[in-house]
């Protein structure tokens, strides 16, 4: 069916079991599966209209207008025309509407795009090419090589042998590392036989759709034979085959039952803190304008009675109406009259703001990559001023943090420390892009895009130095990388981990090159002679043992154990004979952990063949026990690998993106908490952590929870916060004071900073309702929070509990699928646009390609944005506040009739031009400093935070301001005309006189008002301000002139009164009097307040006054190095190693072309003959170790005999 048919229709009851048959469409077809069509538009051609009208009349001020329209259409109430309400009332929901509906369409386009791609299915034994929204579950479908996964698969078969197949899941989690998936046997018979695969009717039960990416539990029921199916025999849609030719799987899950949409979230209309003040105090300006107008409406009731009735002889009442009566009209007279309180022209004028701002994000230079040719784009014009008052910020790290990139920067081999790089004077350089790099061109096999800086570590392979030689002879065997090789020389590693492959790449650099490996071998190239190792056991990575270990017979027979893994770990396991190289190899380790680099320890020891035959049997025994196989497999593996020989360490740079700590650093500064939800392992988040300014030695404490049950988790939340507050009691709230209702958690002040480590078993339980709130309060003590081992759903709920009970703005930051739930549940959700595919770009209301610029939205946009948009309503409240309130102290001289004070076309004017450009342009130029002193002092930015700039306080301040205003603008005025004559003696005191010379001083007050507003003025904003002026005398001089009366008596009826008035100096003085009055409290609170009690912002301006120049540039920031007794853990990978799919020989590639080692014929046997500067002297002029270490003399000098053997 089509994409509106069964994909989309509801199920009847909640799945509790899929069950699926292969090729049997009209069986699957039972259960109204859905289709794999995916919709995350909101709308279709016939709801857009309702719908989006329903949406839009949501907002209160909408539907108050639209109350407006009615009444001014009934003629006994209204005294204004009722186009000056549908006009703009029509242009608001147009211009929202268009926004939305461009929204929406291109949602729709991103849908159809993805919807007709093409995917081969297997119908009516044969394969037809069918659009990805036709495929449906049961189908087989055949996927080729860099293809996307279509939907969520059962793996039948591939191309490759032992039907594995290769796939890359940066879509779902942000990682580029490739991941192995293999078929079962059963049905990698099946092969690519379409008649065999056509009469294929297995069928499977499984788990329903859920958004858990790391687990799946079903069962294949095929010829009679039940086969049991987990995450390693399933491909889920967003991933993309890699390195493999084809492969066919059955559909499991289409559409947006598929784990990746599963994942997606549901989409919230997402509304700004200052939306949601503005909808209660717009409650409270409707309240108040009914208590004005009944107020009034009792003034002319009073009126009626006592003076109505004298009145009457010059007017007759119409209908011969009752006091009460007039008093109800006079009501609602009054509401359409008094509606400017809240002018529809402020939304108007909100939205055009809104999209200022966004156009400022997608043009700002400084936010684009060039790199990847990607600019920042605000997807969504509705949040900018959130921007500026973001309080937590939660980061994924993989990809967003970090370029998930490993290089290979440091080690120390037999006490040497290699890596940096010295100057003739003996002084250690920084390390740059510009610093000369080693040339590896004598290696043909070298990897190009591999760098090295000390030619020191080269020369020593060069040298032959048989500890440098074991070293990287280690790293190329004891690992479970795979390579392969199309063309001859051209290696391509695919490695379980980033840190495996850069540690088999340096290997391979530096001369000990990687080549091929069977189930029982490893083939090498030792300085350009290929050689063969016996693989006789791999003792595998896990989380426990934090290490793994190769038993290898090396060519010459000799047995060898190489093991490398966790310094900790390792130390644990050496022979006393390494003592003191311990201790000097420790203190590498320590500067290597200093610069925030991942280490590992290598080590090795020579095996008796009898004892391994013995043990190799034991080993066999406990491998195919039934019972307790781990455990007995685990005392084996401590037997082995103690008493061993320590070789040295590397040192790994997970790459940081480019100004991660500096930005890290400044938002901390700016008092945003960044909390760092990972799918990592606690070592690796906790080495990031450090690398990137998160977690810091000079903090007091970093506080680990990694309890396995409820109770140990709780003791440790409550042992951290006795920690950081011992003072108080550790009374915690009880599970019944949750209750119901949303409480708000205020912050606690803690003396010091503190860091937060929580694994994620321990959060599963922090996240539990009776836990909840006490998790909450330990990490809101502390400076920074990292959760690892964090499920996508678990991503969502943190920033669920702190928009629940923290009164903060929230901002979630990924890259990958994976991200996708949190991006949608924080107030604002930004996507990195990176290598690891656009999932999170999609469903994210700000995007950029780096975590860098993250500061720049928030520093200088957000706060901007926040800053303009709170000036703009202070303002705006505060003219059209001051307008209406003259209209009601005019009530009580005009008998209360509903006469305006104004000329009805200044009513109608005076939000649409002579106010509207100047305020705009305060809300689209305005700014403090400029964006150098924003970085400068990221302290500007808290006041956002605690909504300093408009609050419930600032908008009553901003009402009392308008009600001086107001009772200033109306008696100045009136008393000044009251008795007053013309130069000529004339009488100047007509109604139409005051009305224009009220309106006069009005719009004069109101711009003086705006001048000491605005704090950045440019040749736009003068322009509007004085260009609105001359309008108005421009216009007003217009309307009241001869020629406009006689072409329209009724519409135009003050003839002359401009001219009349406004050559009166009187009328002038008045003017002057009135503005002075009006901004003379505003000038001396002002002046009052920044000498005694200045703010942040005040301070700061007052020192780019006093630079008057372009500051001077910020001081160059030097690479801290950061000495540390802390080491950072090697992160193998996230679960456990292959080291059984390699020794079982499922992993075998097909043949690779015949080869030679790779180096030129004719050379001599190493290969690597110094020469020249190579023989004894170092282009780096690093001076030789003065004095070298007092090490001890280990079996490592076995080495040189057992090569020179070789030869």
């Amino acid at each position: 069916m089509s994409f509106f048919g069964r994909g989309f229709v509801r199920k009847k009851e909640k799945e509790l079991e899929r069950k699926i048959r292969a090729n049997d469409r009209d069986y699957n077809f039972s259960f109204r599966y859905a289709t794999n069509a995916i919709k995350t538009s909101k709308y279709n051609p016939f709801t857009f209209l309702p719908l989006n009208l329903f949406e839009q009349f949501q907002r209160i001020a909408n539907a108050y207008f639209m109350f407006l329209l009615v009444l001014q259409v009934i003629p006994q109430i209204s005294s204004l025309s009722w186009f000056t309400t549908v006009v703009p009332l029509v242009l608001v929901l147009a211009v929202t509407a268009a926004k939305d509906a461009t929204d929406d369409i291109n949602r729709h386009r991103s849908d159809n795009q993805v919807n007709n791609r093409k995917v081969q299915v297997l119908i009516e034994r044969k394969l037809r090419s069918e659009k990805w929204m036709d495929v449906q579950v049961g189908d087989i479908i055949k996927l080729e090589n860099n293809q996307f996964v279509t939907a969520d698969l059962l793996l039948l078969s591939s191309s490759e042998p032992l039907n594995l197949v290769y796939i890359e899941t940066a879509e779902l989690d942000g990682e580029t590392n490739l991941k192995v998936r293999q078929a079962l046997t059963v049905t990698g018979d099946l092969g690519d036989d379409i008649e065999k695969l056509a009469a294929f009717n297995g069928e499977v039960r499984c788990e329903p759709p859920n958004n858990r990416l790391d687990r799946f539990t079903g069962t294949l029921t095929f010829s009679g034979q039940k086969y049991p199916l987990d995450n390693e025999k399933i491909l889920l849609r967003g991933c993309t085959l890699r390195n493999t030719e084809w492969c066919f799987g059955l559909v499991l899950f289409g559409g947006p039952e598929t784990k990746l949409m599963q994942n997606c979230g549901k989409s919230t209309f997402k509304r700004t803190s200052i939306d949601r003040l503005m909808n209660v105090l717009v409650l409270c300006i409707f309240g108040f304008l009914a208590f004005m107008c009944t107020i009034l409406a009792i003034g002319n009731c009073f009126w009626e009675l006592n003076e109505g009735s004298q009145f009457t002889v010059f007017l007759p009442r119409q209908d011969d109406n009752s006091p009460g009566f007039s008093a109800f009209l006079t009501f609602w007279s009054y509401v359409i009259i008094l509606n400017t309180v809240v002018p529809i022209s402020l939304y108007v004028s909100v939205e055009i703001i809104r999209l200022g701002n966004s156009f400022y994000i997608d043009w700002d230079r400084k936010m684009y990559f060039s790199r990847n040719d990607t600019p920042a784009e605000a997807r969504t014009t509705t949040l900018n001023e959130e921007l500026g008052q973001i309080k937590y910020v939660f980061s994924d790290k993989t990809g967003t943090l970090t370029q998930n990139i490993m290089t290979f920067n440091k080690c120390t081999i037999n006490g040497k420390s290699y890596g940096d790089v010295f100057d003739y004077t003996g002084q250690r350089l920084e390390v740059t892009e510009h610093t000369e790099t080693v040339d590896f061109s004598f290696n043909p096999l070298a990897d190009p895009r591999f760098l090295f800086h000390d030619h020191a570590l080269v020369e020593a392979v060069k040298l032959e130095n048989p500890e440098v030689h074991a070293f990287f002879r280690l790293l190329a065997l004891c690992h479970t990388v795979m390579a392969e090789e199309k063309k001859e020389g051209e290696l391509l590693y695919q490695a379980q981990s980033p840190d495996e492959g850069a540690l088999v790449t340096a290997a391979r650099n530096f001369g000990f090159v990687f080549r091929s490996r069977t189930p029982d071998s490893v083939s090498i190239v030792e300085m350009g002679r290929q050689r063969s190792y016996e693989l006789l056991a791999i003792l595998d990575f896990n989380n426990v043992r934090k290490r793994m270990s190769v038993i290898v017979r090396g060519p010459e027979g000799k047995l060898s154990l190489y093991c490398k893994g966790a310094d900790t770990i390792i130390y644990e396991r050496l022979h006393q004979s390494c003592s003191k190289l311990m201790d000097v190899t420790t203190e590498h380790l320590n500067e290597f952990a200093g610069e925030g680099l991942r280490t590992l320890a290598l080590a090795y020891k020579d095996l008796d063949e009898e004892y391994f035959s013995e043990w190799k049997q034991r080993h066999h025994e406990a491998s195919v026990a039934m019972d307790d196989r781990e455990s007995k497999l685990d005392e084996l593996y401590e037997e082995i690998e103690k008493d061993l020989l320590l070789l040295g360490a590397t040192a790994i740079e997970d790459k940081l993106q480019d100004g991660v700590p500096h930005t890290i650093e400044q938002l901390s500064k700016a008092d945003i908490k960044v909390w760092v939800l990972t799918g990592d392992k606690q070592e690796t988040a906790e080495n990031i952590g450090y690398s990137c300014n998160l977690l810091r030695e000079e903090m007091n404490e970093v506080f680990i929870v990694s309890g396995n049950s409820p109770e140990d988790v709780r003791q440790e939340l409550r042992d951290a916060r006795t920690s950081m507050k011992p003072a108080e009691d550790s009374v915690f709230l009880p599970e019944a004071a949750v209750g119901k209702g949303a409480k708000v958690i205020t912050d606690e002040v803690v003396d010091g900073e503190y860091g937060l480590v929580v694994n994620g078993h321990s959060l599963a339980y922090a996240l539990e309702r009776s836990m909840e709130l006490e998790f909450l309060r330990t990490a809101c003590m502390c400076k920074a929070v990292i959760c690892c081992r964090v499920t996508p759903l678990q991503k969502a709920q943190v920033v669920e509990l702190v928009k629940k009970y923290k009164q903060a703005v929230t901002l979630a930051i990924g890259d990958g699928a994976n991200d996708v739930s949190m991006i949608k549940a924080a107030h604002i959700g930004v996507g990195i646009s990176g290598q690891e595919g656009m999932q999170a770009v999609l469903s994210s209301d700000y995007s950029f390609a780096q975590f860098r610029f993250l500061q720049r939205l928030l520093l200088v946009h957000g706060r901007w944005s926040y800053l303009r948009m709170c000036k703009f309503l202070r303002y705006f409240f505060y003219k059209n506040f001051t307008f209406t309130f003259v209209h009601f102290w005019f009530a009580f001289f005009c008998g209360f009739s509903a006469q305006t004070v104004y000329d009805e076309w200044f009513i109608t004017l005076y939000n649409l031009v002579y106010t509207a450009l100047p305020v705009l342009g305060m809300g689209l130029f305005d700014q403090d400093v400029n964006d150098v002193w924003s970085f400068q002092h990221p302290q500007l930015y808290v006041p956002g935070q605690l909504n300093l700039y408009f609050s419930k306080k600032s908008f009553f301040k901003c009402a009392l301001h308008s009600v001086y205003s107001s009772l200033v603008l109306f008696f100045i005025p009136y008393l000044a005309m009251q008795d007053t004559v013309r130069d000529d003696g004339k009488d100047v005191a007509d109604y139409q006189s005051f009305a224009l010379l009220t309106q006069t001083c009005l719009l004069v007050a109101v711009t003086i008002q705006l001048g000491f507003e605005m704090s950045y003025w440019t040749a736009v904003n003068t322009f509007f301000v004085l260009g609105s002026l001359a309008m108005y005398f421009t216009v007003t001089f217009t309307m009241y002139s001869n020629g406009m009366f006689l072409m329209l008596p009724s519409a135009f009826p003050f003839i002359g009164t401009a001219r009349n008035s406004l050559n009166q100096p009187n009328i002038w003085l008045t003017i002057f009097l009135t503005s002075i009055l009006c901004v003379l409290p505003v000038v001396t609170y002002r002046f009052l307040f920044v000498q005694l009690c200045p703010s942040i912002n005040d301070k700061v301006m007052f020192k780019v006054r006093r630079a008057k120049a372009t500051p001077p540039p910020p001081p160059r920031r030097t690479r801290i190095r950061r000495t540390s007794s802390r080491r950072s853990g090697y992160a193998f990978s996230h679960a456990q190693g292959y080291g059984d799919l390699v020794t079982s020989g499922r992993f075998l590639r097909r043949p690779v072309i015949s080869r030679s080692s790779g180096f030129t014929a004719g050379r001599t046997t190493t290969g690597f003959s110094p020469m020249g500067r190579s023989a004894g002297y170092s282009p780096t002029a690093r001076p030789p170790n003065a004095k070298t270490p007092d090490v001890e003399v280990t079996s490592l000098q076995m080495y040189r005999t057992i090569r020179d053997a070789a030869l």
